[in-house]
């Protein structure tokens, strides 16, 4: 059974076409011809997520872990607008969703007219391409050139795009098959389209002039953002290991892995002296992947930045540190190849005083920790000894991705965060779709108001009974004990919400297994049977004392 209207049977073609297999739709009448076909087409799997804002972060989650588009389908009205959040991440982390919504015709806006508003290109800051269908008769070339620009977009540049699709009514008249001719129409449009050999403009890079940079500076920095587990761009990083007048900066959401990776800046750069942060000033800097969490370094690079500064990417220049040189539109893993075997090592003890720094700082952290009071701090530390090996990690903002920064992980374990635009709203959303479509365990760590903000997350019937969430509750967030403003202000409830909200009963209500944690030794007793095979996925709720976790944090530092 498909729909009648041909704009909707054009856009489940065009999305088979480009191979669109996963829909996550929420429930509506105006886009009753799209939830039709999609989910009676074979060959596309549709999903069914009630809430806007939770359905797109869901597919973003899809999206993240199997880079490829991921569509989503919502009525009209403000249901779109629900989608937003989600957006603004996939923008800014490079990850392809296709949004299509459906419409009123134009007559029927601003006129009045029930759940209406102006949906063609609303999302236009934000989006790589807004494709806003015409259903008229006569306009199917107009239409398919659109779907095809659209859908192209999405798979090549890795982002969003959006797909607005106006139905008059009647909605819900079907028929057995789709129409051979417009499944014809889309086919010759993809070929037309030349979808091979349109990809991504790759600029040229001058390896020699580089090289001879490189080769004439003692001191180098590659420092990897957050990035898609990659065994190309390890092995290649492994190579740069090796210079002693090289130092590669990674952070937990990097996903790569090596002794001689400084895997925790915070934790080195914190309490340095002037002459140490000159010591440590690079002459060339690399960047790599995407968003860095690590505030520390940004201020460190901007006050004290390097002569040159290479980004390389594929899609998009960020001149974080407002020093950019180059931008190298390329493969990273082709350009440091092709860096590699013009380059000489050249002798410097760079890399050796900062390993050398690491070290001492690795055991100043063991013994911290070792007299460390019960707080969040101490609770991470368990945690993540605990989890897995090969299991896939989703962290939600805030204070908890920045407590990962602090540890080293587990070089088994695939690690991720919604750090586009580094929001708490759509975490618990993302971690559940990661965990769709993750073959291996997902664990997702999460403050309690990034749990409770997204709670409505858990209204999914797409959740895998290994999924396990666990939720350090400081009763209100937390991270506005610790950074420097808040608590002189007479404010601070209104920064930090104070609660005493717990998750036992959405737990209850959603179907969650649920233990509640006060204390060290009960943490690590629960956490031994936690990752074990069950019938329901889990929820580890461990609360932590509010007034000591800013304090324990500070003394940290100090010790360092």
């Amino acid at each position: 059974m498909f729909p009648k209207k041909e704009l909707a049977q054009l856009v489940i073609s065009a999305c088979h076409q480009f191979n669109v297999d996963t829909v996550v739709i929420s429930p509506g009448s105006r886009n009753a011809p799209l939830t039709v076909g999609f989910s009676n087409h074979p060959a596309i799997q549709a999903l069914s997520v009630v809430d806007e804002r939770c359905a797109a972060f869901f597919a973003l989650g899809i999206a993240q872990q199997t880079q490829r588009p991921v569509a989503m389908v919502c009525s009209s009205g403000s249901a779109l607008l629900n989608y937003y959040p989600a957006i603004a991440e996939a923008f800014y982390s490079n990850i392809p969703l296709v949004v299509i919504s459906a419409d009123r015709p134009k007559h029927l806006i601003d006129i009045g007219d029930g759940q209406t508003i102006r949906q063609e290109n609303v999302f236009e800051n934000h989006i790589l391409f807004s494709a806003n269908l015409i259903e008229e008769k006569n306009q199917l070339k107009i239409n398919s050139d659109l779907l095809m620009e659209a859908l192209h977009t999405a798979t090549n540049q890795k982002g969003p795009v959006h797909i607005n699709v106006p139905f008059d009514e009647p909605l819900y008249q079907t028929v057995e098959e789709l129409d051979a001719t417009i499944v014809s129409n889309v086919e010759q449009s993809y070929e037309d389209f030349n979808v091979v050999t349109s990809k991504a403009k790759q600029s040229v890079v001058e390896i020699e002039k580089l090289a001879s940079i490189w080769n004439a500076s003692s001191k180098k920095m590659i420092l990897v953002g957050s990035h898609f587990p990659d065994a190309e761009l390890q092995q290649i990083l492994n190579v740069y290991a090796e210079d002693t007048s090289v130092l590669v900066l990674t952070e937990t959401t990097s996903n790569v892995y090596h002794p001689k990776f400084i895997n925790s800046i915070d934790k080195l750069i914190s309490k340095l002296t002037e002459e140490e942060y000159k010591k440590l000033q690079p002459e060339v800097l690399i960047t790599l992947g995407g968003m860095v969490i690590s505030k520390r370094i940004k201020q460190f690079l901007r006050k004290l930045p390097p002569k040159h500064h290479w980004h390389v990417d594929e899609l998009k220049a960020m001149d974080t540190y407002h020093c950019l040189s180059a931008f190298l539109q390329t493969n990273p893993v082709r350009f440091l190849t092709n860096l590699a075997a013009e380059k000489k090592n050249v002798e410097s003890a760079y890399q050796q005083v900062w390993l050398q720094e690491k070290e001492r700082r690795a055991i100043q952290h063991e013994e911290y920790l070792k007299n460390c009071a019960y707080s969040d701090l101490k609770s991470f530390e368990a945690i993540l000894k605990s989890i897995p090996d090969t299991s896939q990690v989703q962290i939600s903002n805030s204070s908890i991705i920045r407590y990962s920064q602090l540890f080293d992980m587990n070089p088994t374990l695939k690690v991720f965060c919604n750090r586009g635009t580094s929001g708490i709203d759509g975490s618990t959303s993302t971690a559940l779709g990661a965990a769709y479509a993750s073959k291996n365990q997902t664990i997702f760590i999460t403050g309690d108001l990034s749990f409770l903000y997204d709670s409505n997350a858990l209204w999914n019937a797409n959740i895998p009974k290994n999924f396990r969430i666990i939720i350090l509750n400081n009763a209100g967030g937390g991270i506005f004990r610790y950074i420097p403003g808040p608590l002189t202000t007479n404010a601070a409830e209104y920064f930090e919400t104070p609660h005493q909200l717990t998750a036992e009963h959405l737990a209850k209500m959603y179907d969650f297994e649920y233990v509640q944690v006060n204390d060290l030794q009960s943490l690590q007793t629960s956490l031994t049977s936690f990752y074990t095979t069950s019938k329901q996925p889990k929820i580890m709720e461990i609360f932590t004392p509010k007034e000591i976790n800013d304090v324990v944090l500070k003394n940290y530092f100090k010790n360092l």
